[in-house]
């Protein structure tokens, strides 16, 4: 082919395929190149741009690289892959619009040649769903044949099919019949392109990419202790001066084109997360990123300004909002990133609608599209389908080059196949630039990439060919393991003890990890990669040209409205609306919490309403409608403060679709706060209609109507505050801790508990922007304002002055007028609060603004913090442990925010025990000989459909020494088999028999037995030693002495390669050894009879996964019987097992038997069956799968269940289960059990109760923040109350203002209980998940201990506030020991069982948070403060049942009782005695029956008359409250405190300890 100098191609030359062929055709490794021109037939118009050369800039880094390769001339073109003869012709769409320049360059802008390595990674586009692709392929065909055709996707399809001019839209209507779903699509685009509608993909080149983090220099957890260390403190202090660094990346080179899938390998902390978030352009954590990235003419810095939406970072996770279906999900994301030119006449509805419709139908997901995703909580679709939510969602946002992190794990290998195959699709489909990590990867699944990356230490050990990477390390001296998958052997190299050198190569070989980058780079691979970076880099990189396009063809998307430059493609508006809907449908789906919220309102309303029942129409109801007032804006606002946890669980999602550039975030803020109005108004109105006609409020329009709406508004400004609190904060405790002192910082400063007069000059600034100050006076204003009752307090009244007249009396209430018998409720109010009804409309006015004031807040750090605070990125050790020799090993962690340093100090060191270790694990754990076995097991559930079968009639037998796999699709059964063997089943009915050696299962069966769970589940705090030492002592016999319990935990360190982890946090462990510790936590309990495990290779690399198998099958040579599920398993993995039982969907068995040598057994049963034969290379493991027809693609129909119950081995099961069960082993005589333990628990409770205080106490003790925060709420709360109140003087407003001042101290009982129930819920879920199926210990030592430790801390608080507020109030110092006995004892006693028995029968935190708050306000209510005793009426008994008000009692009747009251000028009233008498005459006979003193008894006019002498008159008379019932009350309290304590122990049973039936059937029944 002859080259022009300024050439200008046809159509065909100049654009690129989009992708590979979906077709099946398949291409040469070094084909025969054929022009491309010659390849169309195609007679379509020629769109051509002139673009000038490239210009290269002299100052690159990249520049000067090149210069420095000889081997790659700088000006020399790039390589030539060419295309086979045989090849059909790549489709004709350009990248952007169809454009060309001149120069050497010239060519096609996406070359496929240059992405196409593998001929086996071509995926069908109906592998998931063909009926659904045929049928949707049928509807488009017909579709296209009308001008006014739907586009699905603007993004081009891959590899559709060359057609002539035959193939013509004349032709459509035959073209239907045939269902061609590429041709429509073809069409469609093509379409699209005569529209000028620009299309575009993006690919990244890396030269010398290195990341660097923070690496603290302390490897100790924090306790309580180290705030009181110098040296600790000097410690971080130095840390934060003078902080080290640390490359956890480092000399990394590649690029990746568009329509490349890249496998990112490496284990675990290697640098796999952090190279696919650097390459995602996420890189925000990283102290700094050097090097050069180039997303083609792009800088990082234009992606992240311009095109974030373009470039995607997926974790492991898959985390949506649980409440929205498949369909909104994927729908919201087609619509929140649809561009805004479109085939003509196509509306956004249709395409939001077609495309969602047709990535459901090509990714499997139509039956799904109704349901709920769900999460831990809320059961939803599998796990295999929420991996093609996550890529429909990321097709449907039109993301261009993905980074899939670890996507795989927990999924079985038929599972993982498909998602594999699922990228494949959606990167051929879109031209995407996909990156995948995967830790274990099938050979089947490694086919599918064209690239590979392999990471060692933060090294780049190889980038380059997938297809050649075996064969480079084989090359460098390494051989691989027999049966090793290419992606196992890969791993194995970056592992030292893992990696096996060929004897037969004399060259030295590579050691370290720069030893390896270095041989990598002088290597031919190495130079192939420089040349792949150069090609592109002169093609792409720097062309200002090509970064105009891109921008125009991004520009062309957005919407006309939305800003330009902008990364998000529509406008705010339209984002608004979006987010706004999918709130909605997100408050559908949650209707049952707003119903429960709403029930809640209800009661609350009846209760209080009914307690301030009908006011009466006197002076005396001024208090109690001042006590409604206040509690109805209080109520509201304490409630709001539940909705803190929720919002910290959105984080994630808000965080990825920021990145993903869908919406702002500060929308989905305002659309929340926009969609909660329309519930807060029904909540309000139910609340507020109920409340204010049972009390008797004014009955008219105008007053009701702003009382509904000043309690609207002070709902919404509260919620908005505490939702802005929580956005700005990155922990929920630190979150919690502020809104509890900021609510009790409002709540003291309302108005009512100190009046505004009353309120220190220094504070009277917080009433003005104080929202229930603000509240509080237009709500009270507006029902008093209109209001002149009668006096229900005239002095002198009563006996002896009937037929006094009203000149000689007073009214004592405030703002009465001498001679006047009615007092007016304007002077009231000026009087009592300095409160003016004018005041009313100018406070709505202020509650508006402030509401806008804290929304403003919520929405910009909404906006700029969308990220929690992140966990230890390292291993921590104890203070005074022991860590490993050469220091701490960083963290393993997903995340990679730290390094492997060293491979010595680290993993490189893998401790392996010796064989004098193995030896003395084979003495300790030998078996007694029991066999277990099962026969015809039934296991069923109820659901709404009726009886749902889980496991039909499963059989099989484990015996010592015999390693027995479990293993089958998602779905099969697995996990629910292994629960009902173990006994672990939840609800549900269990049938068939569970026998060892023949006989029935001993009541101590499961503390007989071990089982390993797949989540590995731990008290995060203790240490690892701890972990097996507490197992160890509450599993093993109580006979056993406890130095010979140690001997064994020491044993099981050095067996489980744990001995240099002894005294690391658990918490802070990486993956393998955190599965390490969860398998020896197990074996620490000895177990007599069987090890259950349950995928223990879940998560981990493949070597770990090796080291924890060759673990196991040494345990199963010591003699012990192990059953086990596992995922993914490999060639090599799989050969350690001795038999197998194989199930399928439904429970039911495809096979049970030994597997024998390169499992020729089994391949031999299914062979013999029908099955194709095994190739000596497949992975029998994942044969069997493929065969017996796993997944959700399977067109396999053979009924192998039927095959299996039809077969010559099943009968042999069957025979050998009648031998043992009746007595028979296998022709031994069967062994009787030792079951000298009849008991369930292997130790009394008291032991049990002494191990678990121990543990609780150092769970909070190295829990510093959670115990300072408890710490600094009391501290602040006692020292806002006693400044409020300082030195208050004994006058009449004094004395009620030290009971507001107990009152207030009192309210810090809510935001530490709900700190508290946070712990209790955390600590509780490790013995529901793990421990209590175990029968390590009785539930009732577990909440004994967690309450002790609780009240303990909550002492140490009630101390902290005791002494920041009774002094500064004034109260006598000789009355502070009682005082301190009920505020820093008896009542944290009260509100922490309060708080427990809430948090016992709640499911989460927030359910509990939000139980305690309604019980608290109940007992605020009828404490008789609120609403004084006589005032009650019928509720009295629940005054008398409050302890709250004995609490109150207690220590006001201490600190003030028996004083006198000296009564402010302002406090007197003065009445005039009639003529001839003093005053001391006229008031004599009153003082002697009502009480209270003259200040000045000899004067005849003018009678200055105090209500009250004493405080004990005072207390007694208005609240009920006696001196003399101070210890009394101490009783009351503790009695109730106890009363709770048993509710607590009887709500846990009934709501999480009990399961199934209030009366079980009889022991033994199944």
């Amino acid at each position: 082919m002859e080259k022009s100098s300024t050439p200008v191609y046809d159509d065909a030359s100049t654009l690129v395929s989009v992708g590979r062929s979906l077709s099946g055709q398949t291409r040469s490794e070094e084909p025969e190149y054929v022009p491309m021109r010659d390849l169309s037939n195609s007679n379509h118009s020629v769109h051509a741009v002139r673009l000038p050369p490239p210009a290269i800039s002299q100052r690159s880094p990249l520049r000067e690289w090149a210069r420095q390769e000889d081997s790659i001339p700088v000006n020399r073109a790039p390589p030539e892959r060419r295309y086979s003869a045989d090849d059909k012709a790549p489709s004709s769409f350009s990248k952007f619009i169809t454009f060309d320049w001149e120069g050497e360059y010239g060519g096609a802008r996406r070359d496929p040649r240059r992405r196409s390595y593998n001929n086996s990674n071509r995926v069908s586009i109906d592998h998931f769903d063909p009926s659904g692709v045929e049928e949707i392929s049928r509807r488009l065909s017909v579709q296209s044949s009308k001008r006014n055709s739907r586009i699905i996707q603007e993004v081009p399809v891959n590899s559709l099919k060359d057609f002539s001019e035959e193939d013509d839209v004349t032709n459509k209507a035959a073209a239907a019949k045939s269902f061609d779903f590429e041709m429509v699509i073809r069409d469609v685009l093509e379409r699209g392109q005569a529209e000028h509608i620009p299309i575009r993909s993006v690919g990244v080149l890396f030269k010398d990419l290195k990341v660097t983090v923070h690496a603290p220099t302390s490897a100790l957890r924090p306790t309580m202790g180290s705030f009181f260390n110098p040296s600790y403190l000097l410690q971080v202090f130095r840390d934060v001066r003078h902080p080290k660094t640390r490359d956890i990346l480092s000399g990394f080179d590649g690029v990746v084109s568009p329509g490349e899938m890249l496998l990112v390998l490496g284990r675990p902390g290697s640098g796999c997360s952090t190279l696919l978030k650097t390459l995602a352009n996420q890189t925000e954590e990283y102290l700094s990123v050097s090097g050069e990235r180039h997303y083609d003419s792009l800088s990082p810095e234009d992606i992240n300004k311009r095109f974030r939406g373009d470039v995607a970072y997926c974790p492991e996770d898959d985390v949506h909002f649980p409440t929205l279906t498949v369909q909104d999900t994927v729908s919201f994301a087609a619509k929140t990133r649809m561009p805004n030119l479109r085939l003509q006449g196509q509306t956004r509805e249709q395409y939001a609608a077609e495309l969602t419709e047709l990535l459901l139908t090509v990714f499997g997901l139509r039956h799904t599209k109704s349901t709920k995703v769900g999460d831990a909580e809320l059961r939803g679709i599998s796990g295999g389908e929420k991996k093609r939510v996550s890529i429909s969602e990321a097709l449907a946002a039109r993301c261009l080059l993905g980074c899939w992190d670890n996507s795989t794990r927990g999924l079985d290998s038929s599972t993982a196949l498909e998602f594999g195959r699922a990228l494949r699709i959606a990167t051929d489909l879109a031209q995407m630039t996909t990156v995948v990590s995967i830790y274990q990867a099938g050979e089947n699944l490694y086919e599918l990439f064209d690239k590979v990356c392999v990471i060692g230490e933060g090294r780049m050990y190889y980038y380059g060919r997938a297809d050649k990477a075996r064969e480079y390390f084989e090359g460098l001296g390494y051989m691989p393991a027999n049966r090793q998958t290419t992606a196992d052997f890969l791993v194995s190299v970056t592992d030292p003890s893992a990696r096996i050198p060929n004897p037969r190569h004399l060259s030295p070989l590579p050691r370290t990890s720069d030893e390896f980058a270095r041989a990598f780079r002088v290597s031919r691979q190495g130079k192939e990669n420089d040349e792949d970076m150069m090609a592109y880099w002169h093609e792409f990189v720097g062309r200002g040209d090509l970064s105009k396009l891109y921008a125009a063809s991004a520009q062309a998307e957005h919407s006309r409205w939305a800003p330009e430059g902008s990364p998000y493609t529509t406008s705010l508006f339209r984002q608004l609306k979006v987010v706004s809907l999918r709130r909605w449908q997100m408050f559908r789906g949650a209707i049952s919490g707003v119903i429960i919220q709403a029930i809640a309102s209800i009661i609350q309303s009846i209760v209080v309403g009914t307690v301030f029942l009908k006011t009466p129409n006197n002076t005396s109801s001024f208090f109690s409608r001042g006590g409604v007032m206040y509690f109805a804006i209080a109520f509201g606002s304490i409630d709001a403060m539940s909705e803190i946890p929720s919002l910290y669980s959105q984080r994630p999602i808000l965080h990825r679709h920021k990145k993903a550039a869908m919406y702002h975030p500060f929308i989905d803020a305002l659309a929340y706060s926009i969609v909660d109005i329309l519930p807060t108004l029904l909540l309000r109105i139910l609340f507020g209609t109920i409340l204010y006609f049972l009390v008797g409020l004014q009955h008219t329009a105008q007053q009701f109507f702003t009382f509904y709406l000043v309690i609207v508004l002070i709902t919404l400004s509260m919620k908005a505050l505490y939702r802005s609190i929580a956005a700005s904060s990155r922990q929920l405790s630190a979150a919690q801790a502020i809104a509890g002192f900021v609510t009790t910082t409002l709540v003291t400063y309302a108005g009512y508990t100190i009046p505004k007069p009353s309120i220190p000059s220094g504070a009277k600034w917080v009433t003005e922007i104080n929202p229930l100050a603000l509240a509080f006076e237009s709500i009270i204003v507006n029902e008093i304002h209109t209001l002149d009752p009668p006096c229900s307090s005239l002095v002198p009244q009563g006996p002896g002055y009937e037929n006094v007249s009203l000149v000689n009396q007073v009214c004592t209430t405030v703002g009465s007028v001498s001679g006047q018998i009615n007092v007016s409720g304007n002077r009231f109010l000026e009087s009592q609060y300095s409160y003016s009804f004018s005041h009313l409309w100018r406070n709505v006015g202020v509650l508006v603004a402030l509401w806008g004031a804290f929304l403003a807040v919520y929405l910009f750090f909404t906006e700029v913090n969308t990220t929690s605070a992140t966990d230890f990125s390292r291993v921590l050790f104890k203070v005074g442990g022991r860590s490993p020799q050469h220091g701490s090993a960083p963290r393993p962690s997903e995340d990679e925010k730290s390094f492997v340093q060293d491979v010595n100090t680290t993993y490189g060191k893998r401790v392996r025990p010796s064989r004098a270790q193995k030896s003395i694990a084979r003495r300790e754990t030998q078996a007694k000989g029991d066999v277990f076995s099962w026969r015809n097991v039934r296991y069923s559930v109820s659901t709404n459909e009726g009886q749902r079968v889980l496991l039909d009639n499963v059989a099989g037998y484990v015996a010592p020494g015999r390693l027995t796999a479990l293993m089958g699709e998602s779905g099969a059964g697995k996990t629910t088999l292994l629960n009902v063997l173990a006994g672990r089943q939840g609800v549900g009915i269990v049938g068939g028999e569970i026998l060892v050696n023949g006989r029935e299962l001993p009541v101590d069966f499961r503390s007989q037995t071990a089982y390993c769970q797949q989540t590995d589940t731990h008290t995060d705090e203790q240490t690892v030693r701890e972990a097996l030492l507490f197992s160890a002592k509450l599993r093993q016999p109580a006979t056993v002495p406890l130095s010979e319990k140690e001997a064994y935990v020491e044993t099981c360190l050095k067996t489980c390669g744990l001995e240099d982890y002894a005294d690391a946090i658990v918490g802070t462990l990486g993956v393998e050894h955190k599965k390490r510790t969860t398998i020896a936590v197990e074996l620490a309990s000895k177990p007599r009879l069987l090890l259950f495990l349950d995928e223990p290779t879940s998560g981990l690399d493949s070597q770990s996964s090796l080291a924890i198998m060759k673990f196991l099958r040494s345990l199963a040579d010591d003699g012990q019987a192990i059953l086990c599920t596992i995922h993914q398993p490999s060639g090599e993995l799989f050969e350690y097992f001795d038999r197998l039982l194989l199930l399928r969907k439904g429970g039911k068995t495809v096979y049970f038997g030994d597997l024998g040598k390169n499992c020729k057994i089994m391949t031999a049963y299914f062979e013999a069956k029908g099955a194709r034969p095994c190739g000596d290379a497949e992975n029998p493991a994942e044969w069997m799968l493929e065969v017996i027809g796993t997944g959700s693609t399977s067109l396999v129909t053979q009924d192998w269940n039927d095959t299996w119950l039809n077969s010559y081995e099943a009968a042999q099961l069957e025979d050998h289960l009648l031998q043992l069960h009746s007595g028979h082993s296998m022709g031994n005589a069967p062994v009787v059990i030792d079951s000298t333990e009849r008991t369930a628990f292997a130790t009394s409770w008291s032991y049990q109760f002494k191990e678990l205080l121990g543990r609780t106490f150092l769970s909070y003790w190295r829990n510093p923040v959670y115990i300072m925060s408890v710490v600094a709420v009391n501290f602040f709360c006692g020292l806002l109350v006693g400044l409020s109140f300082k030195n208050t003087p004994d006058t009449i407003q004094g004395t009620e203002n030290k009971l507001f001042a107990v009152f207030m101290t009192i309210m810090v009982g809510i935001p530490v209980g709900n700190q508290l129930q946070v712990m209790f819920v955390n600590l509780r879920r490790v013995f529901e998940v793990r421990e209590r199926a175990s029968q390590m210990y009785h539930w009732t030592a577990l909440l004994t201990a967690q309450f002790i430790i609780d009240y303990l801390c909550n002492v140490l608080g009630g101390l902290v506030e005791f002494n920041a507020f009774y002094w500064l109030v004034g109260f006598k110092h000789e009355r502070a020991p009682y005082s301190i006995l009920m505020l820093a004892f008896i009542y944290p006693f009260y509100f922490t069982s309060l708080a427990q028995m809430c948090a016992a029968m709640s499911s989460t935190a927030q359910a509990a948070n939000r139980l305690y708050a309604l019980l608290f306000s109940f007992v605020m209510v009828f404490s008789g403060v609120l609403q004084p005793f006589r005032a009650l009426g019928w509720w009295k008994w629940m005054n008398r049942i409050s302890s709250i008000g004995y609490i109150i009692e207690g220590i006001l009747g201490q600190a003030i009782g028996h004083q006198l009251v000296e009564c402010a000028d302002k406090e007197f009233s003065i009445v005039q005695p009639p003529s001839g008498l003093s005053c001391q005459g006229y008031m004599n006979e009153y003082i002697q029956n009502f009480g209270g003193y003259l200040n000045n008894p000899n004067a005849t006019s003018s009678c200055e008359y105090c209500s009250i002498r004493t405080t004990d008159q005072y207390i007694e008379n208005n609240f009920n409250m006696f001196y003399s019932h101070r210890w009394r009350d101490v009783g009351i309290v503790i009695g109730v405190s106890i009363f709770n304590l048993v509710m607590m122990y009887n709500l846990a049973y009934f709501f999480r300890i009990r399961q199934g039936s209030l009366f079980p059937r009889k022991k033994g029944t199944k």
